[in-house]
């Protein structure tokens, strides 16, 4: 045989026997396994975690329908007149007692003086009036008088005396409307919402500025399939928006006596043919415990997420 020719055949069927070899498979189960394993780990650990959980839940209720509350005082004024001066600026922490602002007294200065006058001389009449009535009664027993000279003698004593109690009555209302013209803080808080600047005039009644007292509290609105087993006194772990990763305790101290949407300004009417059954929600008041300041700032509206411990 020729060697040339075998060579040239023996390349094209030697690369056609390396083609058609058959290899062994490579093994995937391996991969399987691991798959498999992570996933009935991760299948236990949520089992885990998900039994503690609803065991957790079963004891517990919270809401994240809840705010930071508290009594905001509308301050106004008794009399009117112009802004005579304001102490406070917004935002302003103030005692009770403390001047917030004061109206010009002038003209309650001057009122005061005459009522004043008129009370001196209406004290005045009065005593003369008593003593007209004093003699009278004496000239009537000694015959010297008629009883109709005496009854009326009487009579304008009396009178007088009324109208010097009258007097002493306007005297005091005068007094009174010069010490209205100092508005002072009612409770310790701080000033929000200030609407009054030196000049201006006031209208008995206006509101002038807020005050918002240091106590706060928390009014949680919890569905009323919640409140099944929730009782005053049971704690509460309280967590606010603004001071992430800090939990503040408290506890329940009322339930209100009616859903929010009852005491709402227009109450819904249930009486009618397009009645859809809501689940009502009911405001819960939480009082923080713990020792006086040792809260951070807390502002009326701040979120709040409670959580109720029913154990």
């Amino acid at each position: 045989m020729d060697p040339v020719n075998e060579t040239k055949e023996s390349g094209p069927a030697a690369a056609g026997h390396a083609r058609g070899a058959v290899h062994p498979p490579r093994s995937h189960s391996r991969p399987h396994r691991i798959l498999l394993t992570v996933a009935c780990l991760a299948a236990a650990v949520g089992a885990v975690f998900g039994g503690r959980y609803w065991l957790w839940a079963l004891d517990h209720e919270d809401t994240d329908d809840a705010f930071i509350d508290t009594h905001v005082i509308v301050v106004s004024s008794k009399v009117e007149g112009q802004a005579f001066q304001v102490h406070v600026e917004d935002n302003q922490q103030v005692k009770a007692g403390a001047a917030l602002m004061e109206i010009d007294p002038t003209d309650y200065r001057v009122k005061l003086g005459q009522a004043r006058a008129e009370l001196k001389a209406a004290e005045a009449e009065a005593r003369k009036a008593a003593g007209d009535a004093a003699s009278a009664k004496e000239l009537f027993a000694k015959d010297r008088i008629s009883r109709q000279s005496c009854d009326h003698a009487r009579d304008e004593a009396e009178a007088t005396q009324a109208r010097a109690e009258l007097a002493r009555k306007k005297f005091e209302q005068a007094e009174l409307n010069l010490s209205y013209t100092r508005i002072s803080s009612p409770i310790s808080g701080k000033v929000t919402r200030k609407a009054v600047e030196i000049g201006t005039y006031i209208r008995v009644g206006q509101p002038l500025m807020n005050i918002v007292p240091d106590q706060v509290w928390v009014t949680a609105n919890f569905k009323e399939t919640q409140l099944t087993r929730m009782r005053p006194s049971q704690k509460v772990a309280i967590r606010i928006d603004a001071y992430p990763g800090q939990e503040f305790q408290g506890r329940i101290d009322s339930i209100q006596a009616g859903t929010g949407a009852r005491f709402s300004l227009l109450p819904p009417e249930n009486a009618t043919g397009n009645y859809v059954k809501v689940v009502q929600r009911v405001p819960v008041k939480i009082v923080f415990e713990g020792p006086p300041g040792s809260l951070p700032p807390l502002s009326p509206g701040m979120s709040v997420y409670p959580v109720v411990d029913l154990r």
